[in-house]
């Protein structure tokens, strides 16, 4: 057998559909200072984890993978970023506070009238899981979270309908 045989070979890469930020540049800087203006008072890594879990829920590969680097560069452990995908079975991994960002943040992302997690489907943001979170944060601090997971849905369905290709960004690049 030669090197060649026995050398996994991967997918080839896609080609992105639309290099949307080049065709409506207008819309690409309102996103980055929309962007900007949410993450105002947000703790670092909170904000981190939210973007990540808006981007698996919403299979956004090139989002997913710019803030998976981006927690990684700002310290976040391999362990939290990997487990996030099954918050519910790995609570001990985040704090309570964390715990009702990232379940805001599946209410938010899901508008269906409710959750797995939730018995009441009252609305499409269950009035538990806002209750949960107004627990946690100040009305301050709790609408700048709502607008940062309002945001990164945003950018989310411009990364999956433009189909943006993951795997060349470096951390810090984007801000």
């Amino acid at each position: 057998m030669t090197t060649k045989e026995t050398t996994a070979r991967y997918a080839p890469e896609h080609t992105p559909r639309l290099r949307w930020a080049q065709h409506a540049p207008e819309v690409y800087k309102a996103m980055v200072r929309l962007d900007a203006a949410a993450r105002q008072g947000l703790d670092p890594a909170l904000y981190e984890l939210v973007k990540i879990r808006a981007s698996q829920i919403n299979h956004c590969a090139f989002c997913l993978d710019m803030h998976a680097r981006d927690a990684l560069a700002a310290g976040e452990s391999v362990e939290r970023i990997v487990q996030l995908s099954a918050w519910e079975e790995s609570r001990h991994f985040y704090t309570e506070k964390e715990l009702a960002a990232i379940e805001l943040t599946e209410a938010i992302t899901v508008l269906t009238g409710g959750t797995s997690r939730t018995k009441s489907g009252g609305g499409f943001v269950p009035d538990e899981v806002y209750d949960r979170a107004a627990e946690h944060f100040e009305e301050a601090e709790l609408a700048q979270l709502i607008a940062a997971i309002t945001v990164i849905n945003a950018w989310n369905r411009f990364g999956v309908t433009t189909r943006m290709v993951p795997g060349h960004y470096r951390p810090g690049q984007h801000k």
